[in-house]
């Protein structure tokens, strides 16, 4: 392939990514894989296996679904405006894909926390079980709103605390410094 011939390839490619398709009933059809992942067939193009991402995961979790090749680039093929508006068992599909995807453990309580060389060390109850991680001492703790947290460890795992009132003085007193 010559540079020219590279050239058209990458401004085709770029055009293809501004345009948005919308992804409803009427145009795709989900299906499960034999490993456990979903594929969908688009206006009779098939794609064997595609990812789903969430463009709003914590503000908007159930619009604007983001379905990708899954390939290093993840290129969009196209956007769902709204799950409730696929059918049942679709809608059902792809949750269980997001819900992987955004595996997100809420905080019931704060055992301890220990800080110690630019890092914080939790001891924390959650409604999956007991879990230990360890966060960066900056960085790491998102308020989403007046009450509400994200923390992101040093894995990228996600755990939320739900509801900061619901927490004990003490579990605060804890969380003082990311909050």
């Amino acid at each position: 392939m010559n540079e020219n011939e590279v050239l058209v390839n990458e401004e085709r490619e770029a055009e293809d990514n501004l345009e948005i398709r919308r992804i409803t009933k009427d145009n795709a059809v989900f299906f499960s894989t034999p490993g456990g992942f979903i594929g969908m067939e688009l206006d009779g193009k098939r794609y064997e296996r595609v990812q789903v991402f969430r463009t709003f995961p914590f503000t908007a979790p159930e619009v604007y679904i983001s379905v990708r090749e899954p390939d290093w680039k993840a290129r969009e093929i196209g956007l769902i405006e709204n799950l409730n508006d696929l059918e049942k068992q679709t809608r059902e599909r792809i949750e269980i894909q997001l819900n992987r995807r955004y595996f997100t453990p809420k905080i019931q309580r704060i055992l301890d926390v220990k800080m110690e060389y630019g890092y914080a060390y939790f001891d924390v109850v959650t409604d999956r079980g007991p879990c230990k991680f360890t966060i960066p001492m900056s960085g790491s703790v998102a308020r989403l709103s007046e009450t509400r947290l994200i923390i992101t460890d040093i894995d990228q795992n996600r755990f939320e605390v739900a509801d900061l009132e619901r927490l004990t003085s003490q579990e605060l007193r804890k969380l003082d410094l990311f909050i």
